[in-house]
């Protein structure tokens, strides 16, 4: 019996191998991804903001803010970047390690847009003796689209002593 098929066998089809570019490529791809994931879905951990203690609660009284001004510029990445400068004065007869303020902005309808925390004082500044002036210089770029624009509130979060 004649086969009109040819006796040979036919060759099996080629599998396509990955290169080593592609292998480091998607190796990237999954390590890229799972940072990502672990930066949303890790659970984010609240920063300890003790309330102000009935000591520090009776000094502020002797912190005096002046020369407190606002200005805007952009920066490098072309992103609006304000800057909150001033002085705070220890008018009392304690030294300070550390004083913290809450920065508070507003919209225009007078909701809060942004409460940020910062230091204006710290014991890598060198703290703050009595009678002692010292300026600061907050810059803030994440300013939210809805805010006002006027100067935010500045309100005494923390005043820690020597």
């Amino acid at each position: 019996m004649g086969s009109n098929f040819p006796l040979s066998a036919a060759a099996p089809p080629k599998r396509q191998t990955l290169g080593l570019s592609q292998i480091v490529l998607v190796a990237l791809v999954l390590a890229g991804a799972g940072v990502v994931a672990y930066l949303e879905l890790a659970p984010r951990k609240a920063a300890i903001e003790a309330p102000l203690t009935p000591e520090a609660r009776a000094y502020i009284g002797n912190l005096k803010l002046s020369d407190v001004g606002m200005k805007a510029a952009k920066n490098y990445f072309s992103q609006v970047v304000v800057e909150i400068a001033g002085n705070i004065t220890n008018a009392g007869n304690r030294n300070l390690d550390t004083v913290e303020i809450y920065c508070v902005f507003y919209d225009y309808y007078n909701q809060v847009t942004l409460r940020q925390r910062v230091a204006i004082v710290s014991p890598k500044m060198g703290g703050l003796k009595p009678g002692e002036t010292k300026s600061f210089r907050l810059p803030f770029d994440n300013t939210p689209q809805s805010w006002n624009q006027n100067m935010p509130q500045l309100v005494i979060a923390a005043v820690k002593f020597n």
